[in-house]
């Protein structure tokens, strides 16, 4: 399975959907999975991402391909 994925119209690798969801730059993200489960707000195919914001920290992220829709597993 490629690492890169198209999300809302462009081809982006694992960091650059971690830095989508972030809305800033990561150390460090693994590869994106497909999650059995639709966007809450257009009903599309939503993403996954690990990713570590800072040295401390691992966040699994949630993006959509389709719409701005992106959540955390934070706290």
């Amino acid at each position: 399975m490629p690492d890169n994925r198209v999300v809302q119209g462009r081809m982006v690798t694992p960091k650059a959907l971690a830095e989508m969801i972030e809305d800033e730059r990561v150390m460090d993200a693994e590869s994106i999975t497909e999650v059995d489960r639709e966007c809450p707000e257009c009903g599309g195919d939503v993403l996954e991402v690990g990713y570590m914001p800072s040295v401390t920290e691992f966040v699994t992220g949630s993006k959509c391909q389709d719409c701005d829709w992106a959540d955390t597993d934070r706290e």
